[in-house]
C-alpha cells in the first residue's frame, strides 16, 4: 500500500487550550523541484506543497498560528483575540486536504493572529513572504508586491530590533532576504545597500550558499542599474 502523505496531528490551540485535528505532511515524501530567489519552492508535480501546511486553525476560537509563535501572550491580548477574531469566526475546519485558496486563508488568518498578538516581526514577515509566494503562484502581480513589500519591511524592523537572535534565522539571511525582496519590489537602491553589507561581512562565516546567493543577485542588481543609467543618458 502507498503511504500518503499526509496524517493528522492533534494540536492544542495555544490561545484558547482547546484541542483540534491539523493535517501534517510527511517531509520525506516532499519533492522540491527548485526554489527562487527568495527560497520559495517549485514542487514536482507528484508532490504536496509542504508549505500550505504550516498553520493551525482553531476550530473553536479561530486563533491561527505556527509552530513559530510564542506561547506566551501579554496582558490583555487573549481578551483583544476574542473580541477581534472568536466573537466574528465561522466555524471550520482546515484540517483536511487544502486547495490554494484555503492555504492562503490559513496564512492571512495567522498574520492576523500574530499582529493582533504582538508576534516578533522575524514571525510576521515570514507570513506575508508566503502569502507572497502564493499569489505569485496565482499569478496576481499586485498582491505579490503588496505582501513582499511587507515582508521586507517586517524584515527590517526585525534587523533593527534583532528579534530573530533566539530564531532559525541568521543574521546573513536576514540582511539578505531585506536585500533580495527590495530588488524585487524595485528598490535597487536599498538592495544594493544590504548585499553589500552581506559581500563586506563575508569572512565572518556561516550561511556559505546565501552569501554566494547575495554575490549573483548584486551582480544582477548592478547590471540593473547601468541598464537604467544607460536609458537615461540617451
Amino acid at each position: 500500500m502507498e503511504l500518503s502523505p499526509f496524517y493528522e496531528k492533534k494540536v492544542e490551540c495555544i490561545s484558547c487550550k482547546k484541542s483540534f485535528t491539523t493535517t501534517k505532511i510527511r517531509s520525506k515524501l516532499v519533492k522540491v523541484e527548485s526554489t527562487d530567489t527568495d527560497f520559495c519552492p517549485t514542487y514536482s508535480e507528484s508532490s504536496v506543497p509542504a508549505y500550505y501546511y504550516n498553520v493551525f486553525v482553531c476550530e473553536h476560537c479561530g486563533f491561527s498560528f505556527t509552530e513559530d509563535f510564542s506561547k506566551y501572550f501579554a496582558p490583555g491580548i487573549k481578551d483583544q483575540i476574542f473580541n477581534q477574531i472568536s466573537t466574528k469566526w465561522v466555524q471550520r475546519s482546515y484540517h483536511s486536504e487544502r486547495s490554494i485558496s484555503q492555504a492562503l486563508e490559513t496564512y492571512k488568518l495567522a498574520f492576523v493572529s500574530g499582529s493582533i498578538k504582538k508576534e516578533k516581526s522575524v514571525t510576521l514577515a515570514g507570513l506575508a513572504l508566503r502569502i507572497a509566494w502564493i499569489y505569485r503562484k496565482l499569478q496576481n502581480n499586485s498582491q505579490e508586491q503588496r505582501f513582499l513589500n511587507l515582508s521586507r519591511d517586517l524584515y527590517i524592523e526585525s534587523y533593527s530590533t534583532e528579534d530573530y537572535a533566539s530564531t532559525q534565522m541568521s543574521d546573513t539571511r536576514v540582511i539578505y532576504m531585506i536585500a533580495e525582496l527590495s530588488r524585487r519590489i524595485g528598490d535597487i537602491d536599498l538592495a544594493t545597500r544590504y548585499y553589500s553589507k552581506i559581500i563586506e561581512n563575508q569572512r565572518v562565516g556561516g550561511e556559505a550558499k546565501v552569501i554566494e546567493m547575495a554575490k549573483e543577485q548584486w551582480q544582477l542588481v548592478r547590471e540593473e542599474r547601468e541598464k537604467v543609467r544607460a536609458a537615461t543618458a540617451v
